[in-house]
Order: C-alpha cells, then structure tokens, then sequence
C-alpha cells in the first residue's frame, strides 16, 4: 500500500494550513476539480463554497484570494515532480539516460502509484498546463516572488540544470533550458490539442509528441544521442 503524500508548502501562501483539518483539504481538493471542469478564470470561492457546503467567508479563512490557492497546488504538484525526479533517477547512472528520464516525466501523466494523494492526479496536470502560467504573469510578481512562493519550482529548475552541467559543463545556459524544457512540456501538450497549428503533432499522431520533441530539442542543443 502507498503511503499518502504529504509536503510542506510555503506558509505565505495560505492564512491557515489546508492541511490542518477536514475542510482545509475539502477545499484544495474540490478547487482542482472545479479549476479543471470550470477554468481559473470562471472558478470563485462563491462556487467552491456551493461545492463543499460551506461559506465563501471559511474558504477565505484559508486563503486570501484564489490566485493564492493556485501557487499553493503549484507549488504541491513541483514538489510531487521533484519526489518523483528522486525515485526514478537514483538507480540511472549515466547523466543522458536521467535527463531524458526527466522528459519523460515532465512530458507524459503522473504515474499511477509512487505515493497516494488525496486528489485526482490527471485534473492536477491539466491545471498545470493550462494555468500555471497564471501564476506568474501577474502585475504583483515582484512580491510575490520575495515571498518565495516559487520556491519549488526554481528548485526543481536547478534539479535539471545541473544534469545538463553533467552532460556538458561547459554550456552556458543550464537553467535557461532547464526552465524552457518544463514550459515546453506544458505549451506543446496544450498546443497540440487546442492550437495543433501551432505544433507538427499531425505528423506524429498515435506517439508522445512532447517526448519525442523534448528529446530532439535537448538532443540537438546538447550535442548527444
């Protein structure tokens, strides 16, 4: 049996910890599943309130906006990657081999055990591919950012800029392409179900698209096969 995950989230993110009681994970839960069906700009703390049976006023009590709520599933879901980074890798001893096992998991579904959770990983990554570039397009960036609510994911970035050092010490822009690799991960899924005009995913139908284009990239930048 799976043991259930649990990761410590930055406190900035939340006025009481979610994972402090029932309703807190009621809330997180029910907000992905609302995200993913409704979209972060249709979804209110009004409607997750009708939701779960509460009101809008305790939602709040949690979290101080739902931008906020956003960075919180974010930041659980880069830590998840980070976990999953750290069990698929330890048993790969070439630095090729464990990048390209890094696109695998950035670019296919989260794996079906590897640790229980207490919501449904498939609505998770949809999230993640079509908002979370909402977390960071704001006007309040600055402040946020000094809050250290990307955290996470400036971690996970690091993670895999320095496997690309392994690979090629000399390369100048590890983290560059560390961070394009994960954006990449989410555009060309997206693109290639909403805007496939976008991508050349006709000419690859029935493969991992965003694999099998993330390995080219890398592939190529890296000078390896």
């Amino acid at each position: 049996m799976d043991l259930l995950l649990q990761f410590k989230v930055n406190s900035n993110l939340y006025l009481r910890d979610p994972e402090s009681s029932i309703l807190g994970k009621q809330i997180v839960r029910r907000s992905i599943d609302l995200i993913d069906e409704l979209g972060f700009e249709q979804f209110t703390f009004k409607k997750l309130a009708l939701e779960i049976g509460t009101t809008e006023a305790s939602v709040y009590r949690y979290f101080e906006n739902k931008h906020r709520l956003l960075l919180y599933i974010l930041n659980w879901y880069w830590s998840y990657v980070e976990y999953l980074f750290l069990v698929h890798l330890q048993g790969i001893k070439s630095p090729k081999d464990r990048l390209i096992k890094v696109l695998e998991i950035l670019s296919e579904p989260l794996p079906i055990g590897y640790g229980e959770v207490d919501f449904e990983k498939k609505k998770l990554v949809q999230i993640v591919i079509k908002e979370s570039s909402k977390a960071y397009l704001v006007k309040d960036i600055k402040e946020i950012n000094n809050e250290e609510a990307f955290k996470p994911y400036k971690e996970l970035c690091s993670t895999i800029a320095q496997l690309i050092m392994e690979i090629k010490p000399n390369y100048a822009y590890p983290h560059s392409l560390a961070s394009t690799m994960i954006e990449t991960a989410h555009h060309q899924t997206y693109f290639a179900h909403h805007l496939p005009k976008l991508t050349d995913y006709s000419n690859h139908k029935g493969k991992n698209y965003t694999f099998d284009f993330l390995t080219h990239l890398v592939q190529s930048i890296l000078n390896f096969n």
